[in-house]
């Protein structure tokens, strides 16, 4: 059958593998082509086998499923893995993320869930190698300045929607490009549902990211990026999330690393609004960058998030000085203290921004940035002064007239 989909079973329990086997030998378009016991059997027979799908099991004696994934990757990148697991947590779940898997299965399963899993993966894995190939690794290099180091990557993140992540993005970048004069590129990392065009007054048609990695992939030169990068009145340039949600796939976390690298060779300074949420396009973004501006609000439920997201940024390998915590609604008086965050997360606050829901949404429904409409409020200063921060300008000499009255400080800003 042409459309047949291979699969290799990997378990070290022989009841589970024949128990697995049985299941998909009823599915006429789902062939088991082999099973294996051990994590090094496994890429012994998918390097022999190249299987379309692995099912591989997380917990095996001499190799776990996830170290096994992350060899599979370098080795039989063509086969997709979905984990099993009997443990659902979320730390199992990002850490096969990062190895690579593709699905992720809690033990017990129905046969339907099963089957579903695997022919999604097989149909995705499918769409992206017909529309997108690797882009050729000569394609960064390429596009940097003879001598020039490449520019700074700022992710900014947080693993809670609703704390304002997009508009300190935007806000950060179009700082660094009016007020501090950078050559700055902001690129709208949320594939799926982006409001960068929103709040910049662009038009959200324009050319995107899903534009760009087919002409990478077609052998396009570096120059060819100006086509697809968007010109602001601020100076500004913003490469654009895509217009419509499918779209979204085509991104792949090989092209979106290309992509930084090569924006990174032409500007001194990007900046990615990340989702809120692990991916394998932001786990992408977050390991390529310089520094992670993680943003928390005084709400619970955003500090028990941040909390997680700093124990799976030291499980990732980042180093400590990479996270920047960045506060943001800081004065609001919702019963929490900065000391009570700062004890709860372990940790302390790094910068803060006032609230200014005033300020803040006139500018968002104008699509005018605050930090350029309403430059002389607390809100604009806060953010202008995290642009210093993270992209490397020194502060203004303590001689100079401030452009932050006393009274108007914000309460609990460290700096």
């Amino acid at each position: 059958m042409a459309d047949q989909i291979s699969v290799l079973i990997v378990d070290d329990i022989p009841e589970t593998r024949d128990h697995l086997t049985k299941l998909l030998s009823f599915e006429s378009d789902i062939s088991v082509v082999g099973t294996a016991a051990s994590g090094r059997e496994a890429i012994e027979l998918a390097e022999q086998l190249r299987p379309d799908v692995v099912l591989m099991d997380i917990n095996m004696p001499d190799m776990d499923g996830i170290a096994t994934t992350e060899q599979l990757a370098t080795r039989v990148p063509t086969a997709a893995v979905v984990m099993m697991s009997v443990q659902g947590e979320a730390d199992y779940l990002r850490r096969s993320m990062l190895a690579g898997a593709r699905e992720f299965l809690v033990k017990p399963f129905s046969s339907d869930e099963l089957t579903a899993s695997i022919r999604q993966v097989y149909a995705r894995e499918r769409e992206k190698l017909s529309r997108i190939a690797v882009v050729p690794p000569t394609v960064a290099a390429a596009g940097a300045a003879p001598g020039r180091e490449p520019g700074r990557l700022v992710a900014v993140f947080s693993p809670k929607g609703g704390v304002g992540r997009t508009t300190i993005a935007v806000n950060l970048a179009v700082a660094a490009a009016a007020e501090l004069k950078r050559d700055t590129v902001l690129v709208d990392g949320a594939f799926q549902f982006g409001d960068v065009a929103v709040l910049l007054n662009l038009n959200p048609k324009s050319k995107s990211i899903a534009d760009l990695v087919p002409e990478l992939e077609g052998g396009g030169e570096p120059e060819s990026l100006d086509t697809f990068v968007v010109g602001h009145s601020s100076g500004l340039r913003v490469l654009l999330a895509p217009p419509s949600p499918e779209m979204a796939e085509l991104v792949t976390a090989t092209a979106v690393r290309r992509v930084l690298d090569a924006l990174r060779a032409r500007h001194e300074l990007v900046v990615v609004d990340c989702p809120p949420a692990f991916s394998e396009t932001t786990l992408a973004i977050l390991d390529a960058a310089d520094a992670i501006l993680a943003v928390l609000t005084l709400e619970i439920t955003s500090i028990k998030n941040i909390r997680l997201f700093l124990e799976v940024a030291e499980q990732l390998g980042y180093e400590r000085e990479k996270l920047v915590l960045v506060l943001n609604r800081a004065d609001s008086t919702l019963g929490i203290r900065v000391s009570d965050v700062e004890h709860s997360i372990g940790r302390r606050i790094d910068h803060s921004i006032v609230s200014d829901g005033r300020t803040v949404v006139y500018a968002l429904n104008r699509g005018v940035p605050f930090v350029v409409a309403s430059r002389e409020t607390q809100v604009a200063q806060d953010v202008i002064r995290l642009a210093r921060a993270v992209g490397g300008v020194p502060a203004p000499a303590a001689s100079q007239p401030a452009q932050r009255p006393a009274q108007k400080r914000s309460l609990l800003a460290w700096r």
